[in-house]
C-alpha cells in the first residue's frame, strides 16, 4: 500500500512541478510583455531586470498555484481513470478517499506553505515591486508609506494622511504641518475628510491651530468651513496607496485596522483584505477537493485537453466570485469574514455535490 501510495504522490508531484512551470512562464511572459515598455524608456539596468523577475515569481506562485493543484489533480485522477487503474485499485477493495488522501493532504501542505509565504515572503516582495515599478522606473512622486499614514515634504509643510482612496478621489485623516524658515512650527491644519475636485482638494471643515514660533504654545484656534487646499498631490500621485495592503502580512494588517478603527476611520478595505490572507491560501486545498469528481466523472473519456480546459473554466469562474464577493465586502455589502471566505465555501459545497454523485 506504502508503494501505491507513493506511485500516486510521485504522478501527482511531476505534472504539479510541470503545470507551475508552465503557468508562472506564462504569466510572467505576458506581464514583462506588459512592462517592458517602461523597462526600455527608463533605462533599466540588468540588475532591475533581476529584481523584477526575483520579486515576481513567488508572488505569482501564490496566484497561479490553486489552478495548478486542480490542473494535476484532473490530470493525475483522470489519466488514472482513462486507463482503468481507478477502476482495478477500487475492485481491490481501495476505497476512494484512500486513493485522494495522500493527493489532499499534500494540498493542505501546499496551502499551509502559500499561508507562510503570505506571512513571510510575499508582503516584501510587493514592497520591492512597487517600489522598482512606480517609484524607480516610472519616476513617480515618492511618498513615504508605513503600515499606518502617508507622510510627505511639501515646500514649508509636512503632510500626514491616515488613509488615501484615489479610485474615489478622497483622503481621510489629513493633517498638515507648516513651518517657518527656522524650522519652527507655526501652523498645524487638521480635517476627516478631502476630496479632490476641479484641481483642489476640497474641505468640508478645517481646524487651524496657531502655534507662537518662540514659545511653541497655540496661541489661537480656528474653524473653518468650505476650504479649499493645494495639497501639493493629485489621486494618481497616491495610486501606489492602493497597494499598501498588499505589502502587510495578516498581522501588520490586524494592527492597521485597531488603528484606524480606534480613531474613528472606516477600516472595512482593509478587514476584508485582512481575513483573505487566511482565506486564500486554503483556495489549493478547495481546488484540489474540486478536482476530484471533475476528473473521475469524465471516466475513459478524459484527456490532456479536457483536463486543462475544465481546470480553466473552474479558476476563471472562481476568481469571478471571488472577485464579486470581495467588492461587497468593501461596499460594505457583506461582513468581511463572509466577503473573504465565501467563494471557498460555495465551491467545497460543489465538490461534495459532486463526489457524492460520483460515489452513487
Amino acid at each position: 500500500m506504502r508503494i501505491l501510495k507513493w506511485l500516486l504522490l510521485k504522478s501527482f508531484i511531476r505534472i504539479l512541478l510541470l503545470c507551475v512551470a508552465a503557468f508562472i512562464s506564462i504569466y510572467l511572459l505576458i506581464d514583462f510583455f506588459e512592462k517592458i515598455d517602461n523597462f526600455i524608456d527608463h533605462n533599466a539596468t540588468v540588475w532591475d531586470y533581476f529584481i523584477y523577475l526575483s520579486n515576481s515569481i513567488p508572488a505569482i506562485l501564490v496566484q497561479i498555484l490553486p489552478l495548478a493543484i486542480l490542473t494535476t489533480m484532473v490530470l493525475t485522477l483522470g489519466g488514472l481513470s482513462r486507463t482503468n487503474e481507478i477502476t482495478a485499485m477500487r475492485s481491490c477493495g481501495v476505497s476512494l478517499w484512500w486513493i485522494i488522501q495522500p493527493l489532499m493532504s499534500l494540498a493542505l501542505i501546499l496551502s499551509m506553505l502559500l499561508l507562510l509565504l503570505s506571512e513571510f515572503v510575499i508582503p516584501w516582495n510587493n514592497q520591492q515591486l512597487n517600489y522598482l515599478l512606480d517609484v524607480k522606473l516610472s519616476k513617480k512622486k515618492q511618498v513615504q508609506l508605513t503600515r499606518n499614514e502617508i507622510w510627505y515634504r511639501s515646500n514649508n509643510r509636512i503632510i500626514s494622511i491616515a488613509v488615501a482612496n484615489p479610485q474615489q478621489q478622497k483622503l481621510r485623516g489629513v493633517t498638515i504641518f507648516t513651518f517657518d524658515d527656522q524650522q519652527r512650527i507655526k501652523k498645524r491644519q487638521d480635517t476627516a475628510i478631502a476630496k479632490f475636485d476641479s484641481g483642489m482638494w476640497q474641505i468640508a471643515t478645517l481646524v487651524e491651530y496657531i502655534f507662537d514660533p518662540k514659545s511653541g504654545d497655540i496661541v489661537k484656534v480656528n474653524k473653518r468651513n468650505h476650504v479649499a487646499l493645494d495639497l501639493d498631490r493629485t489621486p494618481e500621485d497616491f495610486s501606489t496607496q492602493k497597494d499598501l495592503n498588499d505589502e502587510l502580512n495578516y498581522r501588520q494588517l490586524s494592527a492597521l485596522v485597531k488603528k484606524l478603527e480606534r480613531e474613528g476611520y472606516d477600516a472595512t478595505h482593509q478587514r476584508v483584505d485582512m481575513h483573505n490572507r487566511l482565506a486564500k491560501p486554503f483556495t489549493c486545498l478547495i481546488m484540489g477537493f474540486l478536482g476530484v469528481p471533475f476528473a473521475l466523472k469524465r471516466g475513459r473519456n478524459s484527456n490532456i485537453a479536457m483536463g486543462v480546459g475544465i481546470s480553466l473554466g473552474i479558476g476563471v469562474t472562481y476568481f469571478i466570485i471571488q472577485s464579486l464577493v470581495t467588492a461587497f465586502g468593501y461596499a460594505n455589502a457583506l461582513p468581511p469574514v463572509v466577503a473573504a471566505w465565501s467563494a471557498n465555501f460555495i465551491f467545497l459545497l460543489l465538490g461534495v455535490w459532486l463526489l457524492l454523485s460520483v460515489k452513487e
